[in-house]
């Protein structure tokens, strides 16, 4: 049904941001590379585009993080991707 639920209240995310979050909960506490995310969501082409990926990830965090700006859930293993670290 694609629906996110967060303190109560439905997010409302796009289908990137969804599988975004999907691939993140599957693989939670794993580093994910920018490389890995951008050939699953994106596809094999696109695997050097990590503009999109940050701009579809700062989406990300304004929807599900508390403080976007020191984020908690999605945090940046820097120079080489992404963890996702639940809080549950």
């Amino acid at each position: 049904a694609h629906l996110v639920w967060l303190h109560g209240h439905e997010i409302r995310l796009t289908n990137i941001e969804f599988e975004l979050l999907k691939m993140f909960i599957l693989n939670a506490n794993k580093v994910l590379t920018h490389q890995a995310i951008l050939k699953q969501i994106w596809g094999p082409k696109h695997e050097s585009d990590t503009h999109y990926l940050r701009i579809y990830i700062g989406a990300l965090r304004k929807k599900v993080e508390d403080d976007p700006s020191e984020p908690k859930l999605i945090v940046t293993e820097p120079g080489i991707g992404y963890r996702f670290k639940p809080f549950f």
